[in-house]
Parts: C-alpha cells; sequence; structure tokens
C-alpha cells in the first residue's frame, strides 16, 4: 500500500475538520427542521428566527371563547419534528395557559421536542420569603415551565440571589447575553459615551460594555425603600464632563431607577442621558416619565415595546446553529401520549347536538 504523502494527510485532516463544523451548525440529513410557532404578539421575531434558518415557520390558531376560555389549534404537521415555541413571558398572567396549551397540544400531535424560546424570563424576582407566608413565585414558576418543556432558551434572565438558571429549572437550559449587543449600539450610535450603571451590582456587568468599546464607566448607588420607591445617589463625575451619559440596564420595569438617574445627572452639568436597557417592560406610566428627560431610548426585543432597536434574532440564532449535536442528547424526552382508546376517541369527536362548536360549521 502506498503511503499517503503530507499534502494528501493534511487534505483528508481538513475535510474532517469541515465535515465536524457542518455536524455542528447543519442538523443530520434525516432529521427535519424544527418548526416555529409564534404565539401572539411574537410573529416577528418568529419570522426573524426563519429567515435566519433556524426552522420553518408553522401556524396556530387562537382565540377566546366566550367564557374566556382559550382555544388553540395547531394547523402545522408536527409528526416527529422538533418545535420552537416562541413567546416573550412579558406579563404571564395574560398569555401562561394558552401557551402551556400550545406546548402539550404540540407534544400529543407527535413533536419529538418541545422547546420554549423566551427571550424574557418572568417570574424571577421573588427568590425568597421577604415576609412570612409570601410565595417563592420564582421556583413555582420554574417547576410550571420544567414541566411542559424539554429546554429553554432566553437572554438575560434577572438571576439575582440564583447562580445560574439550572438551580431553579429541571429542564436544559441555554442563557445569552445581550451586553454585547448593547455595546454595539452604543459604539456605533453615541460618540464619546460615559456608561453609567444603576448601582454596584451591575459593576461588572458595565464594565464588560464599556470595555467593549473603549469607553469609561461608573455606577450609581440604588437605596430600595420598595417595588416603587427608589432612592438614586450619584457620584461626582465632573472628571468625564462632555460625556455623553448612557444608562444601561439589564431591565426596566418600573423605570424608578432610570428616570432619578436622569433627573440628576444634568445637575451635574451632564446633557439629557440616553438609554439602553435589555428588556423594557416599562410599566404603567414609566416611559413616558422617563422620555422627556432622555435623549435616545433603545431596547432589545426581548420585550415587545415601541423603543425596540436591538434584534436578539440573530443572537439566538447563532446560539441555536452553534449548539453541538451532542447537547441534543441533554434533552428531557417525555414518554409519547398513549393512545386513546374507544371510549376517549368517542368523547373527543363528539359533541352535544343541541350545542355544535363554531368550528364545525354548525354541524353537531
Amino acid at each position: 500500500m502506498t503511503k499517503p504523502t503530507m499534502d494528501e494527510c493534511r487534505h483528508h485532516r481538513d475535510e474532517i475538520e469541515k465535515d465536524k463544523a457542518m455536524a455542528r451548525v447543519s442538523p443530520p440529513n434525516d432529521r427535519p427542521k424544527p418548526i416555529i410557532l409564534a404565539l401572539p404578539g411574537n410573529e416577528a421575531f418568529a419570522r426573524s428566527l426563519a429567515d435566519a434558518s433556524v426552522g420553518e415557520l408553522g401556524a396556530i390558531e387562537t382565540r377566546y371563547f366566550p367564557d374566556g376560555e382559550s382555544y388553540v389549534r395547531l394547523v402545522s404537521d408536527l409528526t416527529g419534528k422538533a418545535v420552537l415555541l416562541i413567546s416573550t413571558l412579558a406579563r404571564p398572567d395574560e398569555g401562561f395557559l394558552r401557551l402551556v396549551f400550545v406546548a402539550d397540544a404540540a407534544r400529543s400531535l407527535g413533536a419529538s421536542e418541545v422547546a420554549l424560546i423566551a427571550p424574557y424570563l418572568a417570574y424571577m424576582r421573588q427568590d425568597r420569603r421577604f415576609r412570612p407566608g409570601e410565595a417563592i413565585t420564582s421556583r413555582t414558576f420554574a417547576r410550571l415551565v420544567s414541566s411542559s418543556f424539554d429546554r429553554l432558551v432566553t437572554v438575560d434572565p434577572h438571576l439575582h440571589r440564583y447562580p445560574a438558571l439550572s438551580a431553579l429549572y429541571d429542564i436544559p437550559t441555554l442563557t445569552l447575553h445581550a451586553a454585547p449587543l448593547l455595546a454595539n449600539w452604543i459604539a456605533a450610535s453615541i460618540a464619546r459615551p460615559l456608561v453609567i450603571g444603576p448601582d454596584e451590582e451591575s459593576e461588572q456587568w458595565v464594565s464588560a460594555i464599556a470595555a467593549r468599546i473603549g469607553a469609561p464607566h461608573t455606577v450609581l448607588r440604588k437605596v430600595r425603600h420598595g417595588d416603587r420607591d427608589v432612592d438614586i445617589e450619584l457620584p461626582d463625575l465632573s472628571q468625564w464632563n462632555g460625556l455623553q451619559p448612557v444608562l444601561v440596564d439589564d431591565i426596566a420595569s418600573s423605570g424608578n431607577t432610570l428616570i432619578e438617574a436622569a433627573r440628576k445627572l444634568p445637575l451635574q452639568g451632564f446633557s439629557r442621558p440616553d438609554v439602553a436597557v435589555v428588556h423594557g417592560i416599562f410599566a404603567s406610566d414609566s416611559f413616558e416619565r422617563l422620555t422627556p428627560l432622555c435623549g435616545r431610548i433603545v431596547s432589545t426585543d426581548a420585550v415587545i415595546h415601541p423603543s425596540n432597536v436591538i434584534g436578539l434574532a440573530p443572537l439566538i440564532a447563532d446560539a441555536i446553529a452553534a449548539a453541538d449535536t451532542s447537547d441534543l442528547e441533554l434533552i428531557r424526552h417525555r414518554r409519547p401520549p398513549e393512545p386513546l382508546d374507544d371510549v376517549e376517541r368517542a368523547g373527543i369527536d363528539s359533541f352535544p347536538a343541541s350545542d355544535p362548536p363554531p368550528w364545525t360549521g354548525g354541524v353537531a
């Protein structure tokens, strides 16, 4: 047998590495593309993921019955396919049951896996009992999500006292970070920025944003007296006079921290600050109160809001594509649904003749 030359060995090695790279970003030929399903209000985000070749857009129908209960119908064929369910979880009380109904229906219709893509993850605030008798809702919500989905992808969850989502969730989770996107926006949009964080806890996060764009940074001192009562203390910023202040935060909920900071910065001779946040909740009238105090207010599209400027779909698409195929084994696959017996099937397929459901066209 002829011994291969060095060039042939190098070419063979390069081909192997190329195959490995392709395996990391491309599903095997026998694995169908995931189906992307968007809960109402998340359609644009889902289209962006589909445009990034994450999967194929599927279709669902949702509406409410007269008594307020949810109706859900999955139009796409999900048999043997992975489902990526897209839903920001801002204001979750309004739509969480519908989200669970869609996930359960997808699994019962033959989906091989049901993953939740939630750019904003709710119920992270209450991580302990501050007063006797309080519910630790972060843990309860995590159990509910873990029982309905096989894995979770989210962006910058407000962990606070939790070291990682794995301390809460029983399913594989992928946590992505939008700080580089905020930094890129600041670098492209603001000349000579001064990056300002909301409190001492944000020091590491804010310093990373500033270091990425070669800008100075500082943090404020926050004294919180309640959910909506916050005092802000500014350090002496005179050494940075002439720079453009940029307030950055992972979440703007009540908006009081940003409002107080925006009011006090001009007292030290600065122009109106710009604001860049990951999750723009902006509860109640906080956005309207903040707007006249600032230059520009931008947020990512993790939470649907008029301030959305920074898109997260490329970040999520890249993370899903870069996931090693071996990670698929980490997904917790549940037992497939039991086949229905004749009695159960009769109960599903029959309706009272006196009250035919509207989707049958009035035929009982």
